[in-house]
C-alpha cells in the first residue's frame, strides 16, 4: 500500500464491541492493523472487547494475541481448573436456598488467563484505553480510563449471574454490555476515522434442538445488546463499522477460538480495505442519522 504523507495520514479510534466468545474475532480485526501498519490512536471496548483491547493497547500484536488465546483455550483441563480457581460460589449457597455456586471472581480468571504483558495500570498502557462498564446501582454507564486496570476490565466483563460484580469506589460494576455494548461514542472527535467492530449479534435456530433455558438467558442479552447497536447507530454511524460472521456461536464457546478467528477473517480482509481507502482520499467525519450510511 503507498504510504501517504505524514501530515496527511488519517488517525484511526477503535470501539470494541461486546459478545462474549464472539469477542474473540476481535484479533482477527487487529491484526488487519498491525499487517498495515495503521495502529490506533486510542481504543474503547467493553466487555470481551476490554479483555482484548486492553492486550492489544498494552503493545501486542494481534498475531501474538490469537497464539496466546488458542494456547490458553486448547486444553479444556486447564481452562476448567483456571474457572475452578476463580469461584467465589460455595455449593453450601445453593443448598440453603441462595447464592450461585458457579459464580467466578473476574478479576481472578484474568489473573490466570491474561498474557503476563498486561500492566497492573492504565497509565502503563502503550495507548490510550477506554472501558465501558455498567454502574449498576446508578442505573448507568461507567467509563474508566484511569486506576487499575484488571479490576475495570473484571467490571466490565461481570456477565450477571456468572461473574461476580466488581466494586470500584462507590460504584459496583457489571458487563458493559448492558448498557453501551459498543462503545464508540465516547471515541466521536478523537480521530480522523472511527472503526467499530460489532460482534453482538443474536441467537440462531438450530436444526434440531430448542435451546436450554442457558442459552436462552444469553440468548436474550444479545437481543437487547444487538437493539442497543443499532439505535445507536441511528443517530451516528462510524466511518467504518465491521461485523465479523459470528453469529452461529454462543457467548460461552471459548473453545471454539480457531473456529471464531477463521469465520472472521472476510471481515479481516474487509476491514484491511477499508483502512485502505481512507490512506488513499481524505477522511470524512462520521455520519449523522440523517446522513446516507457509508458502504462498510
Amino acid at each position: 500500500m503507498p504510504r501517504p504523507n505524514a501530515s496527511t495520514t488519517p488517525t484511526f479510534a477503535l470501539a470494541l464491541g461486546a459478545g462474549g466468545a464472539r469477542g474473540l474475532a476481535h484479533i482477527a480485526l487487529l491484526e488487519a492493523f498491525d499487517e498495515l501498519g495503521a495502529r490506533p490512536a486510542v481504543i474503547a471496548g467493553a466487555s470481551m472487547g476490554a479483555v482484548v483491547g486492553a492486550a492489544y493497547a498494552a503493545g501486542m500484536s494481534g498475531r501474538e494475541m490469537r497464539t496466546h488465546a488458542v494456547h490458553a483455550l486448547r486444553e479444556r483441563s486447564e481452562v476448567m481448573a483456571a474457572l475452578i480457581a476463580a469461584r467465589v460460589g460455595r455449593l453450601s449457597d445453593m443448598l440453603a436456598g441462595f447464592g450461585n455456586p458457579f459464580l467466578i471472581d473476574g478479576e481472578r480468571l484474568l489473573d490466570r488467563l491474561w498474557p503476563e504483558a498486561i500492566p497492573e495500570r492504565f497509565d502503563q498502557l502503550s495507548l490510550p484505553l477506554i472501558v465501558v462498564a455498567t454502574d449498576y446501582y446508578a442505573r448507568a454507564e461507567a467509563v474508566l480510563a484511569e486506576g487499575p486496570l484488571a479490576p475495570a476490565v473484571a467490571g466490565s466483563l461481570a456477565i450477571p449471574g456468572l461473574i461476580r460484580p466488581v466494586k470500584i469506589g462507590a460504584r459496583l460494576l457489571i458487563d458493559g454490555g448492558a448498557v453501551n455494548p459498543l462503545p464508540f461514542d465516547h471515541l466521536i472527535g478523537r480521530a480522523d476515522v472511527l472503526v467499530a467492530v460489532d460482534v453482538t449479534g443474536g441467537p440462531v435456530p438450530h436444526p434440531t434442538r430448542t435451546p436450554s433455558g442457558f442459552d436462552a438467558m444469553f440468548g436474550s442479552l444479545q437481543i437487547m445488546q444487538a437493539a442497543i447497536v443499532s439505535a445507536k447507530l441511528k443517530i451516528y454511524r462510524p466511518e467504518i463499522v465491521v461485523r465479523p460472521a459470528v453469529d452461529r456461536f454462543r457467548i460461552l464457546d471459548f473453545f471454539d477460538a480457531r473456529a471464531i478467528l477463521a469465520a472472521a477473517e472476510p471481515a479481516k480482509d474487509e476491514l484491511k480495505r477499508e483502512i485502505e481507502r481512507h490512506f488513499s482520499s481524505p477522511p470524512l467525519r462520521g455520519k449523522k442519522a440523517d446522513s446516507p450510511k457509508p458502504s462498510s
